[in-house]
């Protein structure tokens, strides 16, 4: 007797991680690219369509999107890398209003940008269908008109957490992917901060340094299944801010950002024991207000 043996397909995670954009003293257009098997950087030989910085990153299983932010004024501009080859395309429908201050997430169908300024603090969050890249707006947005806090998502859930409203906050709003109903977590980030960044694994969302008022270190961690926080005791490698989070399967990256100047770090944590280590190749420059995303 022969017994039936079912196939069970390999599982597929990202394989590199990007940087996209930023100011280095001024805006630069440049996209630089992480090898997670070695963690090898290159930088793609086109960049953004327009230097710009304080933008929003997020991805599909195909493509990575950067969304928004500043080329001394404020755009829609919303582009889009194919992983298989690096190409840039850019939407013909950008973000709902030009804005930076944005925070990115995705399902695997939709990619989100939620809040910023533009100028006035907004609370929309516009969503973008990855098989058209057709654009619609949440009719419901986050819980108060804020920019600069980090995105990051579950398989169920996106998250937009801290922010600033005229005050930094410690609000995490959390969307549910099957409705987008908005619900706001009873606990949120440890301490109210905003230029964060935000990265996960399946099981974890993390909101990484950022500011108070004065730069800080410290990691905030979000266990998707209760939503439960918990602070890393160890946090990034230095206190900084403006920050660009994204992520393997194994692995969560916190790259660039200021400490007062801009930095090329890249600080890694394992999600397995949360322990962090700083690459030795960093970002090609020193820069803040870069976007990340990872494909």
């Amino acid at each position: 007797m022969v017994s039936a043996v079912s196939f069970v397909p390999p599982v597929f995670g990202p394989v590199a991680g990007y940087a996209a954009g930023g100011y280095t003293g001024s805006n630069v257009a440049t996209v630089d690219k992480f090898l997670f098997t070695t963690d090898a950087r290159s930088t793609l030989a086109t960049g953004l369509s327009v230097a710009r910085r304080n933008l929003a990153g997020f991805a599909s299983a195909e493509n990575g999107y950067a969304a928004g932010g500043t080329a001394g004024s404020f755009v829609t501009t919303v582009d889009k890398f194919l992983f298989t080859t690096d190409a840039r395309s850019t939407l013909a429908t950008g973000l709902s209003s030009a804005r930076d201050g944005v925070a990115g997430f995705a399902s695997a169908e939709n990619g989100y940008v939620a809040g910023g300024q533009a100028p006035s603090r907004v609370a929309t969050v516009d969503k973008f269908l990855f098989t058209t890249d057709a654009r619609s707006t949440l009719a419901t947005g986050l819980s108060s008109a804020r920019e600069r806090g980090a995105g990051f998502a579950s398989a169920e859930n996106g998250y937009v957490a801290g922010g600033y409203t005229g005050s930094y906050v410690a609000t995490v709003d959390k969307f549910l992917f099957t409705t987008d109903a908005r619900s706001t977590l009873a606990t949120g980030l440890s301490v109210a901060r905003g230029f964060l960044a935000g990265f996960a694994s399946a099981e974890n969302g993390y909101a990484a340094g950022g500011t108070t008022g004065s730069f800080v270190a410290t990691v905030d961690k979000f266990l998707f299944t209760t939503d439960a926080r918990s602070t890393l005791a160890t946090g990034l490698s230095s206190a900084r801010g403006e920050t660009a989070g994204f992520a393997s399967s194994e692995n969560g990256y916190a790259a660039g950002g200021s400490t007062g100047s801009g930095v090329t770090t890249v600080d890694k944590f394992l999600f397995t024991t949360d322990a962090r280590s700083t690459l030795a190749t960093g970002l090609s420059a020193a820069r803040r207000l870069a976007a990340g995303f990872a494909g």
